[in-house]
């Protein structure tokens, strides 16, 4: 059994821009599809180290401090960016994996978040039709 998930999409918007949003610790309450997610507190990210805390209602979901991790990948590509959403339980212990309570997000909401970023940062546009990266 995979012990991550990732899904995919590509927004028309740049890395910078959407950047933006995931560095700022109210830009994940905004953008969450899971209804986990209630508030935030600390400054928007501005140097590798700074930290912010998402204050989360595991209880909605069953979900507990387990040792699992979301996260995000950003792309650029020829008309925007391809952003990878990512959910990892590798790293919970052996008797929660044992007991097949992963994922507690299924594939379906990690799609709908981005579909709520892409809606955040690229109001109204299309989404991009390719998934080439830029030229270096």
């Amino acid at each position: 059994m995979p012990e991550r998930l990732e899904v995919q999409r590509a927004v028309a918007a740049s890395a910078g821009e959407i950047f933006a949003v995931l560095s700022d610790p109210r830009g994940h309450v905004a953008i969450d599809s899971s209804g986990m997610l209630m508030a935030a507190s600390g400054a928007i990210v501005a140097k590798l180290g700074d930290t912010f805390v998402v204050h989360m209602d595991r209880e909605a979901l069953n979900d507990y401090p387990l040792g699992h991790v979301y996260g995000y990948r950003l792309e650029p590509i020829e008309e925007g960016t391809l952003v990878t959403s990512y959910y990892d339980w590798s790293g919970a212990e052996q008797a929660w994996k044992d007991a097949a309570i992963f994922p507690v997000i299924p594939e379906s909401a990690l799609r709908a978040t981005l579909g709520i970023l892409a809606r955040t940062v690229a109001p109204g546009k299309p989404r991009p039709q390719s998934s080439t990266r830029r030229p270096a």
